[in-house]
């Protein structure tokens, strides 16, 4: 009779898959540290030992990046749900309450930019709540949380002297986007991208140009982000943003440039007074993620041609 030996195999170690999805997702083993608390020699010692158990690299670095080698990639879709299920698992036995449906409300340009990394880390760490996200104005998500058809919302406020209800998540300011080194801004009436009516932008642009004497004319309407920025990166207008959302080769333009300052607004949360423990989690995540945000804001480069 042939015996067949079977090679037991090893066993992947989670904290050690964690810091390795972590390295991943950020490109530095320093931040990477941060996000798994432990020190930067810990976790090339936790890689080092992962490498030497497979067998293989899974990282290139030089003195700038780190990139995943092609054994990386792969490791990493099994590290990623491999997680997950324990994830799912831990959290059945744990946190049995921490189940069902969460209706959350954002504004697009919060839905854009921050929402799905904020829904990526809950949903790590409560697999079994489902999250579902309805973009809207801020007046109408605000009315849908006090109706009860939302359990939590995020919107946009003026900032003024006159409280609005809510939480306040974070104050920002508000600048008018132009194409770099465009001429947009230059154009005489002033060609403005808006949003509909109610949006507390638009009316504050609208407000200060008509208060500077500055001709203008609404030469493009989308009810979405993506649009005004489809409209500034064709030099077709200018549009009054959050200043966060001045990226790539979009610059803020300012009082120097013809048009009128804009000042800051509000971005607050409002939660339903009868909400749950998964719509208090969200909550949580959300405050979380601002509070990160503001502490690290994106740069926003001069005008340069």
């Amino acid at each position: 009779m042939n015996l067949i030996f079977r090679q037991t195999l090893p066993l992947l170690e989670l904290d050690i898959l964690r810091t390795f999805v972590a390295i991943a997702e950020t490109g530095n083993f320093t931040t990477a540290a941060d996000t798994v608390h432990r020190t930067p020699s810990a976790v090339s010692m936790q890689i080092k030992k992962l490498e030497e158990l497979l067998g293989c690299t899974l990282f290139r670095r030089d003195a700038r990046s780190v990139v995943l080698t092609h054994h990386g990639e792969v490791l990493l879709s099994y590290a990623r749900r491999l997680i997950a299920l324990s994830n799912e698992a831990v959290s059945r036995f744990m946190m049995p309450e921490m189940n069902g449906v969460v209706r959350l409300g954002a504004p697009d340009d919060v839905g854009e930019l921050i929402l799905p990394e904020v829904l990526r880390r809950f949903a790590e760490t409560f697999p079994s709540i489902a999250v579902n996200v309805s973009i809207e104005t801020s007046g109408n998500l605000r009315r849908a949380v006090a109706e009860g058809r939302l359990d939590l919302a995020i919107f946009n406020s003026p900032d003024s002297a006159a409280p609005v209800a809510g939480e306040l998540l974070m104050r920002e300011q508000l600048v008018w986007a132009g194409k770099n080194c465009g001429t947009a801004h230059l154009k005489n009436p002033l060609p403005v991208s808006v949003w509909e009516e109610g949006c507390i932008w638009r009316a504050r642009a609208l407000e200060e140009l008509t208060k500077s004497g500055r001709e203008f004319r609404v030469a493009y309407f989308c009810a979405h982000h993506m649009g005004q920025r489809a409209a500034i990166k064709a030099d077709l207008a200018v549009a009054p943003l959050a200043r966060f959302l001045v990226q790539d080769d979009m610059v803020a333009l300012s009082v120097k440039d013809g048009l009128p300052d804009l000042g800051y607004y509000n971005i607050g949360m409002v939660i339903h007074d009868d909400a749950e423990a998964p719509a208090l989690a969200v909550a949580d995540y959300i405050r979380a993620a601002f509070a990160r945000f503001e502490r690290s804001p994106k740069e926003v480069l001069p005008m340069v041609c």
